[in-house]
Order: C-alpha cells, then sequence, then structure tokens
C-alpha cells in the first residue's frame, strides 16, 4: 500500500515533466524562423481598404525582419552572411521605392502586416494610384513616425492640408525630400492598428469609402476568400487583374485578351532553400478535365543526366489547327504555343511529327547531346509517321547500337566540298528504339546513348516534380540550373527584384519546377452567369542556393 503514493508521485512528476517539455517545444517552434513554411495564409486587415477593382494587391503576411532570420537560418553556414545581406537589401529596397527608410523609420513599430495595391484610375483617363498599408506593432511608433513624416516634407517646402474625411483624420500633401521629385502624398492612421499612405487624397479617400462596403474591398470577396481557403499557407498573398497580366506580371498576351478570364490570387511559401509559388485563375468556360495517364513507370526508366523533363497530357489535340481559332479554349491558348516553341527549336521532323500524332502522355528532355521524347509504345507506330517522313525524302532503316536494334530515319544530301564537287551526306530525321511498353524518340543518335548505356536515373529532376505534388497535372516540368536560368532572366517580376536587391539574382538559381492542372471552381454553388466555370491551377517551385 505504501508504494502507491510513491508511484503516483511519480507519474505526477512526469507528467508534469512532459508538459514542461512540451511547452518548451511549442514556444521554441513558434519563436522559430522555420514557423514561416506552415504561415497559415489569411486576409490581413488591409485588405477592408483595398478595392476590389485594384489592379494588382500584395500582402506580407509576416515582418519583414522574420523573412531576413528565416533566410539566414536555412542557408548554408558558408552563405548565411552573403543570404542575410541579401534579404537585408531586398526588405530596404523595397520600401525605399515608397520613400521610407526601414531601419531608421519603420523597425521599431512596423507589425506582420504590410501591404500594396495599385488602384486604376476612376473613369477613362488619369494617372495609375497606389497605396501602401502599414500593420502597427507599437502604436505610439506609428504616430512618431507620421510626425516625423510630413514634418520632413513640411521643412523640405511641402504644404500640408489637415481634414477629416468618414470621421478619420487626413493630411495631404504635395513635394518632396531634397533631390526626390515631387508627388502628391496623403496619409491616416486607423484606430492605431492601420497606416495608411496614398499617393494622393483621392486615392486615400476611395480606399475610406470601400471600406464601409463589404461588396466593394477584398476583405468581402467570396471568391478571394475561398481562393485563400483553396491555397491554405504562405507568407506573402498576391492578387492580380487581368488588366495587370501583361503589364506588370509580363505573363503571356493571350491570357489577358481572353474573356471571362477571373483574378488572378497567389501565394509564395518558403520551403527550405526554395520558395513555392501557388497560384489560381477562374475561368469562365468548362475547360475538359485533364488529368495526366498513367505510363508504365516512365520515369522510373530514365537513365543519365537531364537538362530538362517535361510530361505533357494530348499533345496532338494542342498542336491541332482548331476550325474556328476562336473557339478555343484557354487551356489550349496556353499550352499550345508553348509546346509550338519547344518543338521549334528540335534539329530534325521526327520529334515533331511524334508530339503531333500522340493523344497519351508525352515525355520530353533535354540533354546535352539533343532532345528525346518517350510514348507508350502502343499508342503510336512508326508506320504512321511514315508518309509524312518519305514526302520529305527520309528512308527507315535498321541500326545496330550498344546492343539494341533502333530505327532510324535518313535523306542523302548534296554536300559539295573542297575537290569533291560528288560529296553526300546522310542527314538524320531521328531514332527510335523500344525499352518494354516504352518507345524512345531522338533527334539524333547522340540523344540516346544515355538511355541505351542504362546509367543512373535524373533522381535530381524526378524529386522535383515529386516535390510540387501534382503527379496527375497534364503539364508538368522540371528544369536543372541553366534552362531556369534563363527562363528567368528575361521575366519583368524578376528583373524588378533584382533592381531592388541591387544585383543580378539568377546566378543563386539552382532548379525550377513548375505544373499547370485544371481543378474545380472555387465556388459550390451555380454556374456564373456567363456559363460554367473551371480554375487554372499553377504550382511552382524554385530551388536557390
Amino acid at each position: 500500500m505504501k508504494a502507491r503514493p510513491f508511484l503516483a508521485a511519480v507519474l505526477m512528476a512526469a507528467l508534469l515533466l512532459l508538459s514542461l517539455g512540451g511547452g518548451f517545444w511549442w514556444l521554441a517552434l513558434r519563436q522559430s524562423p522555420l514557423r514561416l513554411e506552415q504561415q497559415p495564409l489569411h486576409l490581413p486587415l488591409a485588405a477592408r481598404f483595398v478595392p476590389r477593382s485594384a489592379l494588382l494587391s500584395l500582402h506580407l503576411l509576416v515582418e519583414p525582419g522574420d523573412l531576413v532570420a528565416y533566410a539566414r537560418a536555412v542557408a548554408a553556414p558558408p552563405q548565411r552572411r552573403g543570404v542575410a545581406e541579401l534579404m537585408l537589401n531586398l526588405r530596404d529596397g523595397a520600401f525605399a521605392t515608397a520613400g521610407l527608410d526601414y531601419s531608421t523609420e519603420l523597425a521599431s513599430w512596423l507589425g506582420p502586416q504590410t501591404s500594396l495595391a495599385v488602384i486604376a484610375p476612376e473613369g477613362s483617363g488619369g494617372p495609375t494610384g497606389w497605396l501602401l498599408a502599414l500593420g502597427c506593432r507599437e502604436p505610439e511608433g506609428a504616430r512618431r513616425f507620421l510626425q516625423r513624416f510630413w514634418q520632413s516634407r513640411s521643412l523640405a517646402g511641402t504644404a500640408l492640408q489637415i481634414s477629416s474625411y468618414r470621421g478619420m483624420g487626413l493630411i495631404s500633401g504635395r513635394g518632396a525630400l531634397v533631390g526626390e521629385s515631387s508627388q502628391p502624398l496623403a496619409t491616416a492612421l486607423i484606430d492605431d492598428r492601420l497606416v495608411l499612405i496614398a499617393s494622393g487624397r483621392g486615392v486615400l479617400e476611395q480606399a475610406l469609402d470601400v471600406s464601409q462596403i463589404g461588396e466593394l474591398n477584398q476583405a468581402g470577396q467570396a471568391s478571394l476568400q475561398a481562393a485563400v481557403n483553396r491555397l491554405e499557407r504562405g507568407v506573402a498573398l498576391l492578387t492580380a487583374r487581368p488588366r495587370a497580366f501583361s503589364d506588370w506580371l509580363d505573363l503571356p498576351p493571350g491570357l489577358a485578351g481572353s474573356e471571362g478570364v477571373g483574378e488572378l490570387v497567389a501565394s509564395l511559401v518558403p520551403g527550405g532553400r526554395g520558395l513555392q509559388l501557388q497560384a489560381l485563375l477562374p475561368v469562365r468556360e468548362a475547360l475538359p478535365p485533364l488529368q495526366l495517364d498513367p505510363l508504365p513507370d516512365l520515369l522510373g526508366q530514365l537513365s543519365g543526366p537531364v537538362a530538362s523533363l517535361a510530361l505533357l497530357q494530348d499533345p496532338a489535340s494542342l498542336l491541332a489547327e482548331p476550325v474556328d481559332p476562336a473557339s478555343a479554349d484557354l487551356w489550349t491558348a496556353l499550352a499550345g504555343p508553348l509546346l509550338q516553341r519547344s518543338l521549334a527549336q528540335l534539329d530534325g521532323p521526327l520529334l515533331a511529327l511524334v508530339a503531333a500524332a500522340d493523344h497519351g502522355p508525352l515525355l520530353g528532355l533535354r540533354r546535352k547531346d539533343g532532345w528525346l521524347l518517350a510514348t507508350a509504345a502502343s499508342a503510336l507506330g512508326s508506320e504512321q509517321l511514315r508518309p509524312a517522313l518519305m514526302q520529305q525524302g527520309y528512308s527507315p532503316a535498321p541500326l545496330t547500337r550498344s546492343g539494341q536494334t533502333l530505327q532510324v530515319w535518313s535523306r542523302l544530301e548534296a554536300r559539295p566540298g573542297k575537290g569533291n564537287p560528288d560529296r553526300l551526306q546522310a542527314t538524320l530525321a531521328g531514332a527510335r528504339f523500344d525499352q518494354g511498353e516504352t518507345s524512345w524518340w531522338g533527334e539524333g543518335l547522340g540523344a540516346l546513348d544515355d538511355q541505351l548505356q542504362d546509367r543512373q536515373p535524373p533522381r535530381d529532376r524526378i524529386e522535383q516534380l515529386q516535390a510540387l505534388g501534382t503527379r496527375a497535372a497534364p503539364l508538368q516540368a522540371a528544369l536543372a540550373a541553366e534552362p531556369a536560368r534563363d527562363l528567368l532572366a528575361p521575366w519583368h517580376p524578376w528583373q524588378l527584384v533584382s533592381s531592388l536587391v541591387g544585383r543580378p539574382l539568377v546566378d543563386g538559381v539552382e532548379g525550377l519546377a513548375f505544373s499547370l492542372a485544371i481543378e474545380p471552381p472555387l465556388l459550390d454553388d451555380a454556374p456564373p452567369p456567363l456559363g460554367p466555370s473551371s480554375l487554372l491551377a499553377l504550382r511552382a517551385r524554385l530551388e536557390l542556393s
């Protein structure tokens, strides 16, 4: 009987230690920079002041200093100082574009919500405006900031106007600090929680107007809230209207020109030394419910190094000429030109003919010796391509290479050389060989060598696709460092971020993977007035050094 109180005391002590350990673990996790990887996506307070008609909005949901701490935590030890400096430059450069110094003006009071909105001009003309919303962690600091903000501009010659609008005190003026161009500005402090800075009194009054009517602001937008719920996680939330696709995001012109395209909603999620982008685009048309049909372990059969690879469902339909170009759906309008540009880089006609005739899943990959395609062996036979190849003068012939029998298509062409006017040279259209249930098509013999010699699989490219978590997406691609840098370098948003940092960023790119899929609409209610709707879903992951 005496042992029972002793055991009870031991049990209570163990439970107390477990509770304390769990509490310390929870506290450490909340304070760790790595918590940003699980940051819930939500609409911030500033969404109430952003009009639904805003061309573009960007909401940062964490403190800027948290991003610096995260980048330092996940970087390799020798690179931590350089990575932290890069993030500091990005943070300071972003606020400097609005004429603000983060270290001296914002660091002491700025909270975890910072929002920027680009406001379309009212009516048919006028300049585009902007609204900056800064969340307050320390209200007194926000008041002191506004006092210094206008004091410095008043000393520089700005004429200030203090007024009241919808019960809010507004300060507006026109002027600039020494060395800066003159521009209109207006500010307001909302309930000691939010500082609004706008490019003029009119923009600020518009923000205060829409804050009173849920149907006019982002906070009351049901479709936006549904998109946020679908995306789930992220440290930043981006919205863009079709009018901003080309000018601000450098997206394909076909998107902005298509009727029934809704608002793009995207989130940024950090993960290790990478950054994941998730984007949703509503479309008011019933797109085909495409899914990638499974091939017999196609990726598992890959061997040798691969610079880039792509999986695509039904390429033949994408390359077919529509009877009425205006009737082509948005999926075809987006993926078709992308496929055509890729095929235009190939040498020889064989691979283009394969893609145009294949309705099953297609795997395309680029190696240092050329391009290679893979199809299901039962989906496409050589006889289907014979008429088109024969018409161009190519004849089939067997060839043994590395113990495998290949079928090659070639033709003889006159290539006169010095002293030999009768010189002939064989031009290759491409080659094919079967491996189990898969057919491999190469634009040259060198492109097939790695596959013939059964080398180690390209695990890095395969892991890139697996990290996306979109196995059934009808369009998937994974790129190594060099092709990823070539793709990102001319992209306008990438150039903008590089300008904020003050140096090129492409050298830090180690890889890029993305997928494009068609998902059910965001809202489960009746179809919208213009007809049935679909959702284009983009997932992308950028790997950084």
